[in-house]
């Protein structure tokens, strides 16, 4: 508490107000405490400051050593006033600051759920558990990120203490943010030592998302996720289209940062883009199926894993190329360009719906 607290150096030092010092009780009554500060004089906690911290002063005995704050230098009678109630607070932040620092784990409580996080509290102070900082084990994998289903899975931490660590302290806000994850990040980072980008692992679908999947693989039970858009070749709008939960599936490692594992399903799974320049030519007239608009424009659909792009340049707007395209019909299309290795393909609309 080297930041706060009074050294050898400066107990020569005048006192200012707002400095925390070390006293022994020397005298009590019935609503006041006595503490001998040393060359510095005698202090008094009195009045409110006795009030606001009675039931930690009413335990102690002459000789005691206690923390208080000067709040004022010299009161009527000529004792410094002190508050230990005040000075109770920027002790115990920091000697949380020193937990941060060190990465020390402690236990939190949780008393309260929200559709955010879990709410509880670390010496006296508001904490602080965001959804984001669960660990993979405690996430709430609910699909479609339904939010309601999301508060139910976090109500049932209610009650139980979690191991965590100390994310940020804000003295001014008295408030602390706790991460659960960054617990078990350290162990992780040791233990993908053993992987690496392009191995082949074997796991099972451990839950879903509306982004994707999350398996569980090796002998370590590691989890990762499989984003939505490296489960199939084509584009699918649910992750339970392709994989369910229990199910067991071979997985590509393809990116590995921090204490994140990156995997993919479908680069195991046969390209439809490769040699696809022997069906599909530039200049060459294809029937597709609109499928999805975006800002770009809209997806057409020529097979179940091809699809491309007609630009919304080619409307010249938004709504005009709603009015002209429906979702679900077909449509010819004159093929603009083909990059069979970003598996792109652009589009031209040339007729109507057929």
């Amino acid at each position: 508490m080297k930041n706060i607290l009074e050294t050898e150096n400066n107990l020569f030092k005048p006192p200012k107000i707002g400095e925390i010092v070390e006293g022994k009780v020397i005298g009590r009554e019935r609503a006041a405490v006595y503490l001998d500060l040393g060359i510095r004089g005698t202090g008094i906690i009195y009045g409110k400051e006795f009030f606001d911290a009675k039931d930690t002063l009413r335990d102690l005995k002459i000789g005691d050593r206690i923390f208080a704050k000067i709040i004022d230098l010299e009161n009527e009678e000529g004792y410094i006033e002190l508050s230990m109630a005040q000075a109770g607070k920027e002790i115990t932040f920091e000697s949380l600051r020193q937990k941060k620092e060190k990465g020390e784990v402690i236990k939190a409580k949780i008393l309260k759920a929200n559709k955010g996080g879990l709410i509880s509290e670390i010496s006296g102070i508001p904490a602080f558990l965001p959804v984001s900082q669960l660990s993979s084990e405690h996430y709430p994998k609910v699909e479609g990120a339904d939010s309601s289903k999301i508060l139910r899975e976090l109500q049932k931490f209610i009650g139980k203490d979690l191991e965590v660590k100390i994310l940020t302290l804000d003295l001014e806000q008295e408030q602390i943010i706790l991460s659960e994850k960054i617990k078990e990040a350290e162990k992780i980072k040791e233990i993908l030592k053993n992987y690496k980008v392009g191995s082949i692992v074997e796991g099972e679908i451990s839950g879903l998302v509306d982004f994707g999947a999350f398996i569980k693989f090796g002998k370590e039970n590691l989890e990762g996720l499989i984003h939505i858009s490296e489960l199939d070749w084509k584009i699918i709008e649910d992750p339970s289209e392709v994989v369910k939960i229990g199910q067991k599936v071979k997985a590509k490692i393809i990116d590995i940062s921090d204490a994140k594992v990156s995997l993919s399903l479908k680069v195991l799974k046969k390209d439809p883009w490769k040699d696809i320049e022997k069906k599909y030519k530039k200049g060459g007239i294809v029937s597709g199926r609109v499928t999805k608009f975006n800002p770009f424009g809209a997806f057409v659909q020529m097979t179940p894993k091809i699809q491309g792009l007609c630009h919304i340049s080619e409307f010249d707007s938004q709504q005009k190329m709603q009015d002209i395209l429906k979702i679900g019909k077909k449509y010819n299309f004159k093929i603009l360009l083909i990059e069979p290795k970003e598996h792109r393909m652009s589009l031209k609309l040339v007729s109507e719906k057929i």
